[in-house]
């Protein structure tokens, strides 16, 4: 009898040993990267599980433009945002990118904490972004982590995001961003440019994508109100895509995609208050294609901002000019609250006190109150908006 309980002691004291517990992390992070090695049958040999960047993500904007569909670009504010849209993915089978505002990072690091010198917006974006580094190649699919419209006066934010990916390549041989948007669609032309090939030539070194804005998204997004713009601001011309094209291929090894704008709005609005005009994505694409002398018909990449309430016929449209990625906020916010308020709604009678219910005076509602509950019923809700959006942009089984 002594003799057993000796076993049984030694049994358990070997399973709380520090090598078990090493050894039980060392599984599971061999796990992980047997996930991130993990390569797809229909996309490039370069893009695996996990996040996408340099070559990879160069590799997968080809394909999508190929193979014509578009990747989701959605706009997240935490990990419940970020977790839909990776489940989601892993739904329709496809690629997602996961997007960051200077206000989801601010969201995400606290809103009570000062933010003057954009130090919780920094610190916000990084934690998000190292957060999906650790979790999305366990979803097993291609994950680019995105950041979104940054104007001139925002520009430390995007800084203080390039630092944290110097550190990361240092470790890592890779950026902690696949991409930043630089939004400076209100300066002149040239100045726009200018900026942006200055950057892009820093993002070069670590593979991180450039993609930039031509004219003026319209309505109103975190921070960036545009309700007011004229009207001709909406519309970008030939001639501007085919500068921002030349000056940009200057920079070797710079990727690079462009926002031009089509009409596009931030938001939902009324039938007949948007009026879109992907033909100028055509026009631009043969207008870059005779200048330059390619046999390549979509020469430049292209991404459809305001995304949210565009019809099918539009959206796949554009994606035969070579959109490769749209924007999804509005849609993706209304689908999260959404799931919310039918959650409340399904059990109103259990969330009116902690104790007494339908069921009992003296019935616990703990169960139903518990935070995680109406948040997975957003996740939920988000990531079934997600894969419509998926299909609309004919990004569905295009992994294996």
């Amino acid at each position: 009898m002594k003799l057993a309980i000796a076993s049984l002691l030694l049994g358990s004291a070997a399973a709380f040993a520090p090598g078990a517990t090493f050894n039980a992390r060392n599984t599971a992070l061999n796990m992980a990267t047997e996930t991130a090695d993990k390569t797809f049958a229909k996309l490039p040999s370069s893009v695996k599980a996990g996040v996408v960047t340099g070559q990879a993500l160069v590799d997968l904007l080809d394909n999508a433009k190929e193979q014509g569909y578009a990747i989701p670009g959605v706009n997240i504010v935490g990990t419940n945002s970020i977790n839909a849209c990776m489940e989601a993915a892993a739904k329709y089978g496809g690629p997602v990118m996961v997007t960051f505002s200077k206000g989801g990072g601010q969201f995400i690091a606290g809103k009570s904490l000062p933010n003057d010198a954009d130090q919780a917006s920094i610190a916000g974006t990084i934690a998000g972004a190292k957060h999906v580094h650790e979790v999305a190649k366990l979803y097993n699919v291609p994950v680019v982590l995105h950041t979104d419209h940054c104007q001139k006066a925002w520009l430390p934010w995007i800084d203080g995001l390039l630092a944290a990916s110097e550190e990361h390549f240092k470790t890592t041989g890779q950026p902690l961003f696949s991409s930043h948007m630089l939004d400076l669609s209100e300066e002149p032309l040239e100045e726009n440019i200018s900026i942006c090939k200055s950057y892009l030539e820093k993002f070069a070194k670590f593979g991180i994508l450039l993609e930039f804005e031509l004219g003026v998204t319209g309505g109103e997004e975190d921070g960036v109100d545009n309700t007011d713009v004229d009207s001709s601001r909406l519309y970008t011309q030939p001639e501007e895509v085919f500068y921002a094209y030349e000056q940009l291929s200057q920079v070797p090894n710079g990727a690079f995609t462009c926002a031009a704008s089509f009409g596009n709005v931030h938001g939902v609005y009324a039938p007949g208050n948007v009026d879109l005009q992907p033909i100028i994505l055509y026009n631009s694409q043969k207008y870059i294609q005779e200048k330059i002398g390619s046999d390549d018909d979509k020469p430049m990449k292209f991404v459809f901002h305001g995304g949210s309430g565009s019809s099918v016929e539009d959206i796949q449209y554009a994606i035969g000019a070579g959109v490769i990625k749209m924007n999804i906020d509005t849609d993706t916010q209304w689908a999260f609250w959404d799931g919310l308020r039918a959650y409340e709604a399904k059990y109103h009678d259990y969330l009116q006190g902690q104790i007494g219910n339908p069921e009992g005076d003296d019935k616990p509602n703990k169960k139903y109150y518990d935070p995680r509950m109406c948040l997975r019923a957003g996740e939920e809700a988000m990531a079934a908006r997600l894969v419509k959006a998926a299909e609309d942009l004919k990004c569905v089984n295009v992994l294996n």
